[in-house]
């Protein structure tokens, strides 16, 4: 039939049909997106990896602990000096991170820091300038006296804060930094090629802002050495070929976000630049978590609609079998672990078969 010379009547039927079935696409593809953002996979049966809490006390400079505080957030400590990557607590919801604009929340950075009895840091680490690394770092360190420690992008988050110029140190790659008895080295990295908000921030970043606003801005791997032991944190599934030959560590947190979305080459040749290169004892497995959520005690995984956590962890787990003298462990969230010195835990070569 010829639309034009149909009966208006008719032809006003047919066009809202048409904006109705054009309204149920949108609302199935709502109800698809929710749903995907809405149901995390369970982490279940990776619970056999869970690594023990320290309990007893130890004297000062007998154990280095670290406690893990949700995605490349890592508290270290030795009982004499404490250390801190990123420090990211805010955690601004789904709608606000998409949708609106988003700020440091005071409230929830100090109850994260009373729940991880942070009291007194001598510096933070950030090891890159996207929000949930970089947001909350500049109040972190006002709150703990912290010198912090950051790309030139991170310096414009800091200012944009108002944080002190001369308690803000520019990263001197690949120099060693001392803080009591810890060595930190920050050694230049890549970021997983995701292509979200890279590029330089280039003037000082006031919050309430977009998310996007915090651009990458150079990414790092972070080295902190202890008489003890020596852990690496790498914060994002990137490298740089032939940054780590030559350094050694006898733990990794190895930042596995997004990690799960990429195929097998792309995982070895990550494996091969990072776990290959520094060849640890331990692998811990950190950067999966849901950071629109909560920091709690029960850290739930990325979404499936966004990543795909158990894929990453069971190919993780898949090549660390295949390699000896090589462990894997998970970090109970808001809760120390002895990673060196009396009592340290023992990452198991096999744990669990999923």
């Amino acid at each position: 039939m010829d639309l034009g010379r149909a009966p208006a009547r008719q032809r006003r039927r047919w066009r809202w049909a048409t904006v109705g079935g054009l309204l149920g696409v949108v609302v199935l593809a709502a109800l698809w997106v929710g749903f995907g953002l809405l149901d995390p996979p369970s982490l279940a049966p990776f619970a056999a990896w869970r690594l023990p809490t320290a309990t007893a006390p130890a004297p000062a400079g007998a154990q280095v602990r670290v406690t893990f505080l949700g995605v490349a957030t890592m508290l270290v400590d030795d009982g004499e000096t404490a250390l801190l990557t990123d420090g990211f607590f805010t955690r601004p919801g789904k709608l606000a991170t998409l949708l609106g604009r988003i700020a440091p929340d005071p409230v929830a950075i100090r109850r994260a820091l009373d729940a991880a009895k942070v009291h007194r840091l001598a510096a933070i680490f950030v090891v890159h300038s996207h929000y949930d690394h970089a947001l909350d770092a500049p109040l972190v360190a006002m709150h703990t006296g912290a010198l912090l420690v950051g790309s030139p992008s991170t310096a414009n988050v800091a200012r944009g804060l108002g944080f002190p110029e001369d308690r803000f140190r520019l990263v001197p790659p690949n120099e060693p930094m001392h803080f009591g008895r810890f060595t930190v080295t920050m050694i230049p990295s890549r970021h997983f090629p995701h292509g979200v908000a890279m590029g330089e921030i280039e003037a000082p970043l006031r919050p309430p802002a977009r998310a996007s606003a915090w651009k990458e801005g150079g990414s790092y791997s972070v080295l902190i050495e202890h008489p003890l032991g020596r852990l690496l944190v790498q914060g994002s599934a990137g490298w740089r070929a032939g940054a780590l030959d030559g350094r050694r560590a006898d733990v990794v947190a190895l930042g596995i976000g997004a990690l799960g979305t990429r195929d097998a080459t792309y995982f070895d040749g990550y494996y091969h630049g990072v776990i290959g290169a520094v060849r640890p004892r331990c692998v811990i497995p950190i950067h999966y978590d849901d950071f629109t959520l909560p920091l709690d005690t029960d850290l739930e995984p990325m979404p499936s609609l966004l990543d795909d956590v158990p894929a990453a962890l069971r190919a993780l787990e898949r090549r660390v079998r295949s390699e000896p003298g090589i462990g894997m462990g998970l970090l109970p969230p808001l809760a120390p672990v002895v990673l060196f010195g009396d009592g340290a835990v023992t990452c198991g070569p096999s744990l669990g078969k999923h």
